[in-house]
């Protein structure tokens, strides 16, 4: 007998957690939210949009498309078309999240099974791992920088470089790695906290970065009014899709695992007017931000500087400096934690429900990260964007396919709460394991990935996500015909 309560808004909880609380799919850091306890409002959400945008892989963002030939009207486009479109699967699988109250993968238990859940989970939180790494690195040369203006001598102080890079350079790097990891062990409320503030803050910061500019430059400089080289339809549409793609690809990790924010939701209005809101506006005027700003620096320093980090560098009043890098990590710090932390942790817990809880699964996030050596993905901007973010996407999109056909075609967003938790419940399939769905993500990534390695699948790779998600929805559609099995 279900101890699922519907209330009249359309959300459910549980009755009695008795049950589950007993069974090896359960612990605490994966169990429903109380009804009670789901307390983000609008501003909540769109505080937790606008700080994970607020980052700086955004502000660099046009670089490279605009390295590639865009202008800069090209590139924030595709910028604003790439947040907007990526928007459409974030909200679908932010419902199941604040109507059930669960986080991504026991959501995805629904689909894959109690056990091929993890395919979907560990796929994730392997991206995320990428991420928390980058992002780490990144806040680690905020903070190098902030050393170098307050300590003499900080750069040479531990000898000689290794590894390419100078040994306080490494030290900055583990010390901002230790920030998030202390954030993670504090939870879920204390990030609430670090984005209500952060968002404002990392925002007016921002802007008081571009008065500067605009002043020193007399305008708004040469960047603005370079035409680009892509002038026709011919040149710049085969540039246009894979960037485009790639942009889908930089939110398409929270597309998948926003039920681990949406389960806190007070209501489906809340959460879908905060994220509408904040996501695509925020990317846009952000990366806009970027633009300008870099754009200024060709005037004042004769050279485009779209690292941040190194424009702020070039200050000589260690004030500003230390200010200014105080922004960095505080904006940096935010993202990580909210982006690259929360869903891999919980997808780590998922995989051992009795072992590792959401403070461990964060720690083997983070180490995971350091392993994946960042500085690497970070080194060529061409690779970052046409290599990681749009090969990452094909597989991600696959996933996302397979979740939303499944909740809203296959289930029409009907759901067994308890089941989810139940080794043997309806969601057991096959030892666990939903065949259907396997083989729909199998086929998305397949046919994503394919012109990696079979020359006349190349376009199809252009659309990775694209291409991942239609195989995808589509297959488990059809093969999920005609079965009963989790239906409520």
């Amino acid at each position: 007998m279900s101890t699922d309560i519907r209330h009249a808004d359309g959300r459910v909880e549980l009755k009695d957690t008795a049950r589950i609380e007993r069974s090896p799919l359960y612990n605490h850091d994966l169990a429903p939210v109380a009804i009670k306890d789901r307390n983000w409002t609008t501003y909540n959400y769109a505080a937790l949009w606008i700080s994970m945008a607020h980052c700086i892989p955004t502000y660099m963002l046009a670089s490279g498309l605009m390295a590639s030939g865009m202008n800069w009207w090209q590139a924030l486009l595709t910028i604003l078309l790439g947040n907007t479109i990526v928007l459409i699967p974030i909200l679908l699988n932010s419902h199941p999240g604040t109507k059930y109250g669960i986080p991504f993968p026991v959501f995805a238990r629904a689909a894959y099974g109690t056990v091929g859940s993890n395919l979907p989970a560990l796929m994730r939180a392997i991206v995320a791992c990428g991420w928390f790494g980058i992002q780490a690195w990144l806040g680690g040369e905020a903070l190098q920088t902030l050393f170098t203006s307050l300590i003499p001598g900080w750069p040479t102080l531990l000898g000689s470089r290794f590894a390419g890079h100078a040994g306080t350079e490494w030290l900055s790097f583990l010390i901002f790695w230790g920030l998030n990891v202390v954030i993670i062990y504090k939870g879920m409320d204390l990030l609430r906290h670090v984005e209500n503030w952060a968002a404002p803050f990392v925002l007016v910061m921002t802007g008081v970065l571009v008065v500067w500019a605009v002043r020193e430059a007399n305008g708004i400089g040469p960047l603005l009014s370079h035409p680009g080289t892509l002038n026709s339809f011919g040149a710049f549409f085969p540039v246009f899709v894979p960037s485009l793609t790639a942009m889908i690809g930089f939110w398409a990790t929270l597309s998948l695992n926003m039920p681990d924010f949406t389960r806190f939701g007070r209501s489906q209005r809340e959460q879908m007017v905060g994220q509408v809101v904040a996501l695509p506006t925020t990317m846009s005027v952000f990366a806009a931000m970027g633009v300008l700003i870099t754009s200024a620096t060709v005037i004042i320093y004769g050279e485009a500087i779209w690292d941040p980090v190194k424009l702020v560098a070039r200050f000589d009043r260690p004030v500003v400096v230390a200010i200014s890098m105080f922004t960095a990590v505080v904006a940096t710090l935010a993202v990580n934690i909210a982006a690259n932390v929360v869903s891999p942790a919980n997808d780590f817990a998922n995989a051992f429900p009795r072992h590792i809880g959401f403070r461990t699964g964060g720690l083997i996030t983070g180490i995971l990260g350091i392993v994946m050596q960042p500085w690497r993905l970070l080194a060529d901007p061409s690779g970052y964007i046409f290599t990681w973010l749009l090969g990452y996407s094909g597989g991600l999109g696959s996933i996302a396919g397979v979740l939303i056909a499944d909740y809203w075609i296959v289930r029409r967003k009907e759901l067994r709460l308890e089941d989810l938790y139940l080794p043997g419940g309806a969601y057991r399939y096959s030892a666990g394991w939903n065949p259907a769905a396997v083989i729909a993500t199998l086929a998305g990534c397949a046919f994503a990935w394919g012109g990696l390695v079979i020359p006349f699948l190349k376009p199809l790779y252009d659309y990775a996500w694209f291409v991942g998600f239609g195989v995808a929805f589509v297959l488990h559609v059809v093969l999920m015909r005609g079965t009963s099995a989790g239906k409520a």
